[in-house]
């Protein structure tokens, strides 16, 4: 002779019911969190201070007009255009040594 043993399942929980601010009764239903709510926030990078008219870069146009300058002052000699131009960025950079 044989046995069976049969195993009974449970019925799922009921939800409980709960009040809502408006006096409603609704049932209790846990939402899982949003992915963003998991993620830890980083704080904004720190930003430094920085004296535009020093940062910016002079145009083509300007430093050309300088080193035509610095040539006329030479007497329009040649060999020296890129002595020049050099000379006139780095004095439009603020880096005049």
């Amino acid at each position: 002779m044989s046995t069976e043993t049969v195993k009974k399942t449970k019925a799922p929980a009921k939800p409980k019911a709960v009040k809502t601010p408006e006096g409603e009764t609704g049932s209790a239903v846990k939402v899982a969190p949003k992915a963003a709510d998991k993620t830890k926030v980083k704080a904004a990078p720190k930003t430094k201070t920085v004296d535009i008219a020093a940062s910016r870069t002079p145009s083509y146009a300007e430093i050309a007009q300088l080193a035509e300058r610095y040539w006329a002052e030479r007497g329009w000699q040649d060999g020296y255009a890129e002595q020049d131009w050099l000379r006139a960025e780095r004095e439009l950079l603020g880096m005049a040594s």
